[in-house]
């Protein structure tokens, strides 16, 4: 299953200067617990923010760019399609991370949404979400984190 997951500000901010523009353990710690075990596809932007592989995960980098030369335990790929049928072939799921590129490029692929909604807004912010990125979806689960965060899922209508 290819799902989404993000941490998103009241004003659908998720990034400032190619990073998250605030800092919840609590939001740290729900994503790593989701996405161990499972493959996650990033962009190049969100590769170079994290710098190396997130651990115990198959990492992929979606980019054309012969720049982009992630490590050997990295897959890059350069088309979305390619993730596309990595996604059916695979024993996990298949997390999109971001950036905002990856996540516009898989908005029709993407079968569940998880969101962590960030009790605050990001006015510097410089990277977000389409307001109408989830009118495809129905919450099917919500609860709650340390620090007010709220994590909702959501599964295409």
């Amino acid at each position: 299953m290819i799902i989404g997951i993000v941490a998103i500000a009241r004003n659908y901010a998720i990034g400032r200067d190619g990073r998250l523009p605030w800092h919840y353990p609590a939001d740290l710690k729900h994503f790593r617990e989701t996405t161990t075990g499972n493959a996650v596809v990033m962009g190049a932007n969100t590769w170079a923010s994290l710098g190396k592989p997130l651990p115990n995960r198959f990492n992929v980098v979606l980019s054309g760019s012969s720049s982009v030369t992630p490590p050997p335990e990295v897959m890059r790929l350069m088309e979305k399609d390619e993730v596309v049928d990595l996604s059916r072939h695979i024993n996990r799921d298949t997390y999109i991370i971001g950036g905002a590129k990856i996540y516009k490029a898989f908005a029709g692929d993407i079968q569940k949404w998880i969101v962590t909604w960030i009790p605050e807004d990001i006015e510097d912010a410089d990277t977000f979400m389409p307001r109408d990125f989830l009118n495809d979806f129905v919450e099917v689960d919500s609860h709650e984190l340390d620090g007010g965060l709220i994590v909702s899922t959501l599964c295409r209508k």
